[in-house]
C-alpha cells in the first residue's frame, strides 16, 4: 500500500489479486515461484494464504487439480510464463479431461511485445496456447478488472461441467495501482457459482420408466458421483431401489466396497448381462469400451444418463433416457419415485452373487499364496488389509500392473479417498495427487506408485519432506517399465528400453532429504512398514521389492499398444 501525492491511499496488483483469492475462500496456492511472480507469492504468505511450493510445475498443477475434486472449489497452481505455463498446462488439461476444477494462473510477457514478436524475456503467446487444453481462458490486462476476472475464471471452473481454466496475469498488471477505496470495491465473492439445475419431471418419468421395464438393471457409478457430494442421496436411491451397483475407479468408497449390493466383483458379468444401465456421474468413454462391444454382451442395453451436459448424451450409443441436470438434483428426482419401481428379480440377484463369491474365492487363494519374491497379489494385499484398518487414509494409485491390481484388490470404505490416473489413464500423477490430497485433508495418504510411475515425480519427495506432510509413498520395484528382465537383443551394452536400473534403492532418496526410508522384500515387512509409517505420520517411503518377472506388457491395456508383425530383413 502506497499513498501518491495528494495522499490518497494506493494499492497494487499484487495485493488485489491476493485479495480476489481470499474473498473467495481460496486459501492455499500450489506453484513453483520465478519471474514475474516471486513478489506474489511472497505477500500471498505474508497474507495468510498457503503456498506449496514444488520441484516442478506440472505436479503442481497436478496437486491444485486434486484438491479441486476433493472441495468443489477450483483448486489454484500459479507458475511463472512460458515453460513454467508449458509445464502446468499438462496438469490443466488433465484436470479439464477429468472435470476438476482448477485454474492455472501465470505470469506472461507484455501484449504489445508478443504480438509484434519483439523477442521478450520468455515471450510465448500464452492465452491462445491454452485455450484449446482448459474449459476457458481469460487475461487480466488492467487492476480494476482483477475482481471481475476471478470471477469469471471461478465460476467457469466450478459451473456445469467442471473444469481447468487459464488466468493470464501480464507482469505490467501486478504493477499497477488504484485507490485503496475504488479497488474494495472491485473485489467480491462470487454468489452461487454452481447453480442447481433440476431436471425436467417429463426426463424424470422416463428414467423411471426404464428402470420400471427392467429384469436386469445396473447402476454405474463414475468418479462424478463421487465429486457431486450427493452422498447420502446416492446411497439411499441404491439401496431403496435393490439395484446393484458398480464403482468407477475413483467412486470406490462412495458406498463402502464391501456393501451387499457391489457388483465390483462380478464387473465383467453385470455390464454383460444388464438390460438396464443407469449411468451416474459416468461417461461411455474407453474405460467402459465405448457402451459397446463384447464388454457389454449381446443384447441391446437401455442407458439412463445423468448429466449435466446435454451434448454428452448419445456420444457413443443411443440414450433412452437422458437425465440432464446436477447430480444431487437428479438423483434427488429419481428418489421421489423409486418406491413405484419394482425390486430387482430375485433370479438376477443370485446371479450375481453367485458370480462374486466365485470370482472373490478366487481372488482369495491368490492373496493367500507366499510367493518368493514377493509378487503384486502379495504386496497389495497387505495394502488392503492396512487400509482396511486405516479407512480415512488417502489412496494414490498410478502404474500400469500397480494400478490394475489395486483397484480390484484394495477396497474403499469412504467417497473421495482414492485417485488415481483418470480418464486419460496417464502417468505421473502421484506425487502431485498426494500432496495435493494431504495438504487440502490433512489426513494421512498412501502414494502406490510402480517404479515407472513414480519416476515422473519422484523428485517431490523434497517437497513432502519440506512441508513434513504425512505421505507414505511405496513403490513397487521390479526393475522396469512392467517388469525387469527385457533384454537387449543386440547383446550391446545399452539395457532393453523398458529395464531401470537393477535393484535401486528408493528409499535412500527420502532419506536425503530427512524421512525415513523402508526397504522391505516381504509381506510381512511391508505390513510392519506401512503400518509403522502411517502413525508416524512423517514423510516415508517403502521400496518394496517385487519378482521382476511380475507384471504384463501395457498391464490391462495390452491391446492398446500395437507391435510390429514384420520381420526384420
Amino acid at each position: 500500500m502506497t499513498t501518491d501525492n495528494q495522499n490518497t491511499q494506493l494499492t497494487d496488483g499484487f495485493h488485489l489479486v491476493i485479495d480476489a483469492l481470499k474473498a473467495n475462500d481460496l486459501d492455499t496456492i500450489f506453484g513453483l515461484v520465478g519471474i514475474p511472480i516471486t513478489d506474489l507469492c511472497r505477500l500471498a504468505q505474508a497474507e495468510g494464504l498457503r503456498f506449496i511450493g514444488f520441484r516442478h510445475e506440472q505436479h503442481a498443477g497436478n496437486a491444485a487439480a486434486i484438491a479441486g475434486y476433493m472441495t468443489q472449489k477450483p483448486g489454484i497452481c500459479m507458475t511463472v510464463s512460458a515453460p513454467g505455463f508449458l509445464n502446468g498446462l499438462t496438469a490443466l488439461a488433465n484436470a479439464t479431461v477429468n472435470c476438476f476444477p482448477m485454474i492455472l494462473i501465470s505470469g506472461s510477457s507484455e501484449r504489445e511485445i508478443v504480438d509484434l514478436q519483439q523477442g521478450d524475456y520468455e515471450e510465448m503467446d500464452q492465452l491462445n496456447a491454452a485455450k484449446p487444453y482448459c474449459k476457458a481462458a481469460y487475461r487480466i490486462n488492467h487492476i480494476e478488472d482483477i475482481g471481475i476476472g476471478f470471477a469469471r475464471a471461478i465460476r467457469a471452473a466450478v459451473s456445469g461441467r467442471p473444469g481447468g481454466v487459464y488466468l493470464d496475469l501480464p507482469a505490467q498488471l501486478l504493477a499497477q495501482t488504484m485507490p485503496v477505496e475504488e479497488a474494495k470495491k472491485s473485489i467480491f465473492k462470487v454468489i452461487d457459482p454452481v447453480p442447481r439445475q433440476i431436471p425436467a419431471a417429463d426426463a424424470v418419468a422416463r428414467a423411471l420408466d426404464v428402470l420400471k421395464g427392467a429384469k436386469r438393471p445396473l447402476i454405474l457409478l463414475g468418479k462424478g458421483a463421487a465429486y457431486a457430494q450427493a452422498d447420502k442421496e446416492i446411497r439411499d436411491l441404491i439401496e431403496k431401489s435393490g439395484i446393484p451397483y458398480l464403482p468407477m475407479s475413483m467412486a470406490k468408497g462412495l458406498l463402502p466396497d464391501n456393501h451387499p449390493q457391489s457388483a465390483s466383483a462380478a464387473r465383467s458379468f453385470v455390464l454383460a448381462e444388464a438390460d438396464s444401465v443407469l449411468l451416474i456421474g459416468a461417461r461411455l468413454n474407453w474405460l467402459l469400451s465405448h457402451g459397446k462391444g463384447k464388454t457389454w454382451g449381446k443384447d441391446p442395453k437401455k442407458f439412463i444418463q445423468i448429466d449435466i451436459q446435454a451434448n454428452e448424451v448419445d456420444s457413443n450409443v443411443q440414450i433412452a433416457a437422458p437425465l440432464i441436470g446436477d447430480i444431487g438434483s437428479c438423483v434427488g428426482e429419481l428418489l421421489k419415485g423409486i418406491s413405484a419401481v419394482p425390486k430387482p428379480s430375485a433370479e438376477w440377484i443370485a446371479a450375481i452373487t453367485e458370480k462374486k463369491d466365485k470370482n472373490t474365492a478366487k481372488m482369495a487363494e491368490t492373496l493367500a499364496k507366499e510367493a518368493n519374491p514377493m509378487n503384486f497379489h502379495g504386496a497389495l494385499r497387505v495394502i488392503r488389509d492396512v487400509i482396511k484398518k486405516n479407512p480415512d487414509v488417502n489412496l494414490v494409485n498410478e502404474g500400469a500392473n500397480t494400478l490394475d491390481y489395486c483397484r480390484a484388490i484394495v477396497d474403499m470404505y469412504k467417497p473421495r479417498k482414492r485417485f488415481d490416473s483418470g480418464t486419460w489413464g496417464i502417468m505421473g500423477i502421484g506425487m502431485g495427487y498426494a500432496i495435493g490430497a494431504a495438504v487440502t485433508s490433512g489426513l494421512p495418504t498412501v502414494a502406490v506408485e510402480g517404479d515407472s510411475a513414480f519416476g515422473f515425480s519422484g523428485m517431490e519427495l523434497e517437497t513432502v519432506c519440506r512441508y513434513n506432510l504425512p505421505i507414505t509413498t511405496v513403490v513397487f520395484n521390479n526393475n522396469g517399465v512392467y517388469r525387469g528382465t527385457d533384454v537387449n537383443p543386440t547383446g550391446g551394452a545399452d539395457v532393453a528400453p523398458t529395464v531401470f536400473v537393477k535393484d535401486a534403492r528408493y528409499d535412500k532418496m527420502i532419506e536425503a532429504f530427512g524421512g525415513v526410508g523402508y526397504y522391505v522384500t516381504t509381506p510381512a515387512e511391508l505390513e510392519a512398514a506401512l503400518t509403522e509409517a502411517i502413525a508416524a505420520g512423517k514423510p516415508a517411503l517403502i521400496n518394496a521389492v517385487i519378482d521382476e518377472t511380475a507384471g504384463t506388457e501395457s498391464g490391462r491395456l495390452t491391446n492398446l499398444n500395437p507391435s510390429t508383425a514384420a520381420a526384420k530383413k
